[in-house]
């Protein structure tokens, strides 16, 4: 790392820390806790001014082709910048047709255009690739609802990594190899563990913290002229291998590759890869119900009940995500808010309502669950189970 980098990343984990953390502290007494403009000037001046000194002398520097890893950890240095301005209301896409951030926005686009992902903080910088110094990795506040959020995110993204890992691991031993079992079987646990993280993330965090001291920070904002959404927890690419790989979900849908096509920017180069060639595997379940007259086999009995205890723990943390964390974390804490606000509440860019519905959908599929609707699995599920009842 050059020494500009050094001291700009150093400076986010010190002093931008601290200023955000002084501003939240001052919202916090707000009778609308949403209403932020104007509050807090001279922190938000100073944030403006001490990350542009830095970013446009990082700017003129030019890239110094330390390779991925330093190019990525110095974009999220910027994109927590942006996102810090965007959160405050020093900047908003709906009164700005342009970033007033200049230099970042230049960096950012120059970085993120060299390696292929999008010009903007990732959720891969808060979690997967945030790296600690003496016990502490970034963060955009020292607020304990964030740490618990990113903690727990963390936790459950590295569990879904291990359930895709097992899962990639059995496409060329195929459906009947004896480790095939006992690769379900790490894939089904992982999906515990992801269950495990939500059930305590759900305990320890604050929702009303969370909403108007932590959220803010994953809204959509401009670099450049362009609009880009906020980070998503699901920006990586291993939920997605767990759906198409367990053949939960299917490429072929449009909606779901509508979701794919608008997700890989935000992951990875490695994830991008990865998950483009899954797009083309044939699922474990299609692979079931090609040979299902082997269904009297023991080794088709055996692995086809570990695979449909898999598939039953994804589809238990699709629900924990959407019938808790999302209904109690984003829908329950509008029901209070200044209805003024609604307009900016997601970080994806669209309507609550039509968010929630997609969720929705998207918890189906991932649940099997019958629809007439959207294409779920429901049928084939059935049919599978009934082979292992019969055998019985």
């Amino acid at each position: 790392m050059t020494t500009l980098t050094n001291t700009f990343d150093h400076w986010i984990r010190t002093d931008f820390k601290a200023i955000n953390t002084r501003l939240e502290a001052q919202y916090a007494t707000l009778e609308d806790r949403a209403a932020v403009i104007g509050v807090g000037q001279a922190d938000k001046d100073l944030l403006v001014a001490e990350g542009n000194s830095i970013i446009r002398q990082l700017l003129d520097e030019g890239n110094t082709d330390g390779g991925f890893e330093q190019a990525f950890d110095l974009l999220g240095n910027v994109g927590l910048y942006m996102a810090a301005c965007r959160r405050h209301e020093i900047t908003n896409p709906e009164r700005q047709k342009k970033s007033p951030l200049v230099d970042a926005s230049a960096l950012a686009l120059h970085i993120a255009a060299s390696i292929g992902v999008t010009p903007r903080f990732a959720t891969a910088h808060l979690c997967t690739h945030n790296r600690a110094v003496n016990g502490l990795y970034r963060s955009f506040t020292s607020l304990p609802e964030e740490k618990i959020f990113i903690d727990y995110n963390t936790k459950g993204i590295v569990a879904y990594q291990r359930a895709a890992d097992a899962l990639l691991k059995i496409l060329p031993l195929g459906i009947s190899h004896p480790a095939t079992y006992d690769l379900l079987v790490v894939c089904r646990d992982a999906l515990q563990a992801v269950a495990a993280s939500n059930a305590e993330l759900y305990t320890l965090l604050d929702p009303q913290k969370f909403f108007y001291n932590v959220r803010p920070y994953y809204k959509p904002y401009r670099v450049g002229s362009q609009i880009y959404r906020g980070a998503n927890a699901g920006d990586f690419a291993g939920i997605n291998i767990i759906d198409l790989l367990l053949g939960l979900c299917e490429a072929k849908h449009p909606s779901y590759s509508r979701l794919l096509v608008e997700k890989f920017l935000f992951m990875l180069p490695a994830d991008q890869q990865s998950l483009q060639n899954c797009m083309r595997m044939k699922s474990l379940m299609n692979r079931f119900l090609e040979q299902i007259e082997q269904a009297s086999e023991p080794w088709y009995q055996k692995n086809l009940g570990m695979f449909l205890e898999a598939c039953a723990q994804h589809g238990v943390t699709a629900s924990q995500h959407h019938d808790q964390l999302v209904k109690t974390y984003i829908v329950a804490p509008t029901k209070t808010m200044n209805q003024k606000h609604m307009g900016q509440i997601t970080a994806s860019g669209p309507p609550l309502a039509a968010l929630v519905q997609s969720l929705a959908n998207l918890r189906d599929q991932r649940l099997a669950a019958p629809r007439d609707d959207i294409p779920t699995r429901y049928v084939d599920v059935l049919a599978l189970k009934h082979t292992l009842e019969t055998a019985q």
